[in-house]
């Protein structure tokens, strides 16, 4: 029996895509959900997996084809029927029985051998990097037992074990950079397997799909082929390879790539007669001090954190303005009514509600802060995708609420609770943190006084919340104490003016001052 394989929904206004990457060849075993190929669009890349297990028969669309969304990509020959290549008797039962590409099975000496695969890592993710082996190799594991996590530029992914047995061998140790179709490690299934001797496995980065291994000459393998889009962008452009440098697999150039170094380049051009800073180099350490230094490679979520804060400054013409708010009627307001709110709701009343609500009713009178810029062209947001910074043990992400602004107070809190223990647990998805419009910051639950939070691109507002700190106060011409939280609003100043920007602080101010005047939507 034959399956096809077809380009599946590229995303909403996309209608066509460029095959980039075919990962196996006519002939070839797969598994299913084993990636098949990659393909590029102008927006994203999106990856392949095989429909069912079996043999791959036919490739109709080669690399650098473009096809239109449910255009034949290929044909696979379901089990052994179809191929000279499929397994046959023992060995072909054993690997229609694989379950999916997170493992594969062969018939081993004492037992059965799986390989522990990469895990979807989620579209446009083609890349992880080793953070921890929970396993040693000889150790016993259970069905579903953590093997190892990964780490990408979004999230962290763990591996669970696909079966009880022995972990025979570790291909990718801690810090190796693994693609998303490598090889993990080998078990032996059973419960009294024991550790292979046989000699180790070639590493993943032998093929021409996955990284090299440290050391390895490549000299003599498959040139690295470049997207046929970025191809295309240089053309066009008139600018040589030398000039860009490629973030794909194994340095493949993107198209994206292509219009980073075009912009590097205009941007040069402005400044030819200003010398570029160089880096400062690290000052002579002296050897005692250096004996008792520690150094750890940065991982893949904290260099793109790094990254992208750095990439806001240098982007947005940022700005901040500030304000204070008395907390006292929403305190008041959160303990008359929390033990009734958690009763009914089953969530905790904090104050993040409060702070939500009050931004997107302030979002509505001054729109520009919801905005983003896109190109020339200022895009206005008729609803409220709010971000809530969250602290994770691994570095900062930004969980989205979406539509926050027609939801309830009980809605949004149960939605924070969530998405925060996800993110805590490294749980969060890519599509859980993208798309925000607007982001609050709390850095008063760290003690923090005053701060300035640094925009989340393309975003044009964010909202850096404060520790509440009792200080007196002038009220109605007598000093009482009150407790206070400084509010800081950073702006893109190319979108929002001082006045909108101001203008927002203080409806917020007003809304959690007085607390009723969102319900009266004032």
């Amino acid at each position: 029996m034959t399956t096809e394989v077809r380009v599946p929904t590229l995303g909403e206004s996309v209608t066509e895509a460029t095959v980039a990457t075919w990962f196996k060849k006519p002939g070839d075993t797969v598994a299913v959900d084993e990636m098949l190929c990659e393909l590029e669009t102008d927006k994203v890349t999106v990856e392949v997996p095989s429909p069912v297990a079996g043999t791959l028969d036919e490739i109709v669309a080669a690399e650098g084809d473009t096809v239109g969304v449910d255009a034949l990509l290929a044909n696979i020959a379901e089990g052994d029927a179809g191929s000279k290549a499929a397994p046959k008797g023992k060995e072909a039962a054993k690997e229609e029985e694989a379950p999916s590409s997170a493992a594969r099975t062969a018939s081993g000496g004492t037992g059965e051998t799986i390989d522990v695969m990469v895990p979807t890592l989620g579209e446009s993710v083609t890349e992880a990097t080793v953070s921890t082996w929970f396993k040693a190799v000889g150790d016993s594991v259970a069905a579903d037992e953590m093997l190892c996590e990964l780490e990408t530029d979004k999230v962290s992914v763990e591996v669970p074990a696909p079966a009880a047995g022995t972990l025979t061998e570790i291909l990718a140790p801690e810090g190796t950079t693994v693609d998303a179709s490598a090889k993990l490690a080998v078990m032996t299934q059973g419960e009294g397997a024991a550790p292979a001797a046989s000699e180790p496995a070639a590493p993943e980065g032998d093929t021409q799909y996955s990284t090299p291994a440290a050391g390895k000459d490549t000299s003599m393998g498959k040139d690295v082929e470049d997207a046929p889009s970025a191809k295309k962008a240089m053309a066009e452009a008139g600018i040589s390879r030398d000039q860009v440098t490629g973030t794909g697999r194994d340095g493949r150039a993107m198209k994206e790539d292509v219009a980073a170094a075009i912009a590097a380049a205009g941007s040069a051009a402005k400044g030819a007669d200003i010398p570029a800073p160089a880096p400062t180099p690290r000052a002579p350490v002296p050897a005692d001090d250096a004996a008792r230094e520690e150094r750890v490679k940065m991982t893949r979520l904290r260099q793109t954190i790094a990254k992208r804060l750095k990439d806001s400054q240098n982007t947005a013409a940022m700005l901040t303005t500030y304000n204070e708010v008395d907390m006292t009627e929403v305190m008041a307001l959160r303990s008359e009514y929390k033990d009734l709110f958690l009763k009914k709701h089953g969530v905790k009343l904090g104050f993040m509600s409060f702070f939500t609500k009050a931004c997107c009713h302030a979002l509505k009178e001054v729109p520009e802060v919801n905005a983003e810029i896109d190109g020339t062209d200022i895009v206005y947001k008729n609803f409220v995708h709010m971000g809530i910074a969250a602290g994770t043990p691994t570095g900062l992400v930004v969980p989205v609420i979406r539509d926050a602004d027609s939801m309830s107070f009980h809605a949004i809190e149960q939605a924070i609770a969530e998405k925060g223990a996800r993110a805590r647990d490294g749980k969060l998805s890519m599509a859980e943190m993208q798309g925000g419009t607007f982001t609050i910051s709390n850095g008063g639950v760290y003690g923090s006084l005053m701060s300035s939070p640094i925009l989340n691109p393309p975003q044009s507002g964010i909202l850096g919340m404060h520790k509440i700190q009792e200080r007196p106060m002038v009220v109605n011409g007598e000093i009482v104490i009150r407790p206070m939280m400084y509010l800081a609003l950073s702006y893109d100043h190319r979108i929002v003016d001082g006045k909108g920007a101001v203008t927002f602080l203080v409806r917020v101010k007003e809304a959690l001052e007085d607390p009723r005047r969102l319900l009266m939507d004032l």
